[in-house]
């Protein structure tokens, strides 16, 4: 099973959750959440499985859980795959 770690750069507390695009190598996502006990965490590995058609929990923060700049690990895709979707969905 393929896995790859992508970049973020999250806006918690955000007006919608909704998957803005790439910032240089780093995906830039808004969630609604805000950011305290770990609910935006949740809000963005939900946004990420559902986007990319995954099941909850393939999707998980490995790194930067209280920052802004953060680390997610996609469990079932490539790194090519998971950009050729979010550049489609955000293009």
């Amino acid at each position: 099973m393929s896995s790859c770690r992508l970049s973020l750069k999250v806006v918690p507390g955000a007006s919608r959750t909704e998957i803005v695009g790439w910032l240089g190598d780093s995906l830039k996502v808004k969630v609604a959440a805000p950011p305290e006990k770990g609910k935006a965490n949740k809000a963005v590995e939900a946004i990420i499985s559902d986007t990319l058609g995954l099941a909850n929990g393939a999707a998980r923060i490995v790194k930067g859980s209280t920052s802004q700049q953060k680390v997610i690990e996609i469990k079932g895709l490539s790194q090519a795959e998971v950009r050729s979707l979010i550049s489609a969905l955000t293009a």
